[in-house]
């Protein structure tokens, strides 16, 4: 079934595409920018656009590239899919190491590597099954545990290596700040060269500025997500005391300025039916962190040189 708010972005999908050529010519923020936190179709949710439209809607707006995420089945092979049939667009995915797909499995991880075109680069740990998701919430269910007694779990060893390996990328997914202190050294100590704190600013991850700058100085990549700073527009379907931001976009400005741009990332995290397509996602976000005043070089840093060094392409 395809919702209201979808429908009305495969309008603005059809009338952007069309007009895309007249757009080309502007001086654009999203101009080799890169979103390394996309969510697309098909999925176990309604989403705004499919892999295609987000490639294709990408392209015409002059990112570089994205990276598909879904919470449920690995995306390397539809990225791959993606990037033939939208070229000039480079496409990424990955694998969310949530109950779906077996939890902390290594050999999920290790098959993606192998997936034609190597589209895979990233692997999340637990998102909406990570413990720390699940005990905030206060539900009932099977979770999936990914630090004990302080250490990481023992099936993250083999993780870890395979990350090493093969030059992936290891996120923190909805990892407490707590535990991704953990993770993010004994990922280093294994050899893992990228890790980025997903949505750093997400509640449930109750991540403090000494958090924030320990994980910085350890190594990681701090991501800012435009998700928690968007306000939802009337009429989206929510209810209206959700109908605000997660998180004010003054703690965004806040944590580049003490952090540091070099150790920064900013994404969408868009696809959700509700909210536009991930390009003007990424594109408010730029619009807004200008507008509060940070430097067009440090949105350039944050937006396509750090992101290219992640993904392990020339910034």
């Amino acid at each position: 079934m395809i919702t209201r708010p979808a429908i009305f972005w495969r309008a603005l999908i059809a009338v952007t595409l069309a007009t895309s050529g007249a757009r080309a010519a502007e001086p654009d923020l999203l101009r080799g920018a890169i979103d390394l936190h996309c969510h697309s179709g098909p999925d176990t949710v309604p989403r705004s656009v499919n892999d295609v439209e987000l490639a294709q809607l990408a392209r015409a707006a002059g990112l570089r590239a994205v990276v598909i995420k879904n919470h449920h089945t690995a995306t390397a092979a539809r990225a791959q899919l993606a990037s033939v049939a939208v070229p000039g667009i480079e496409v990424f995915g990955g694998i969310v190491l949530n109950r779906a797909v077996g939890g902390l499995n290594p050999d999920a991880v290790l098959r993606m590597t192998e997936m034609d075109g190597h589209r895979g680069k990233f692997v999340w740990l637990p998102t909406f099954d990570s413990e720390n998701a699940v005990r905030s919430a206060a539900e009932s269910r099977p979770f999936v545990s990914v630090v004990a007694h302080g250490r990481p779990v023992p099936a993250l060893v083999e993780i870890f290596l395979v990350i090493a390996r093969h030059n992936l990328v290891l996120a923190t997914g909805h990892s407490s700040a707590a535990e991704s202190l953990v993770l993010i050294a004994a990922a280093h100590a294994a050899g893992v060269k990228h890790i980025v704190v997903t949505h750093a600013l997400f509640p449930s991850l109750h991540a403090t500025d000494a958090d924030l700058r320990a994980m910085a100085e350890r190594g990681a990549w701090i991501e800012l997500a435009w998700l928690m700073h968007h306000t939802p527009k009337p009429g989206s379907g929510l209810p209206t005391a959700l109908a605000r931001p997660m998180v004010p976009l003054a703690r965004a400005v806040e944590v580049i300025r003490n952090i540091g741009a070099r150790h920064i990332v900013l994404s969408s995290d868009f696809g959700q039916a509700t909210n536009p397509p991930p390009p003007e996602g990424l594109r408010a976000f730029l619009t807004a962190l200008a507008a509060a005043g940070i430097p067009a070089t440090d949105l350039d840093l944050m937006v396509r040189r750090n992101p290219a060094t992640v993904l392990g392409i020339t910034p």
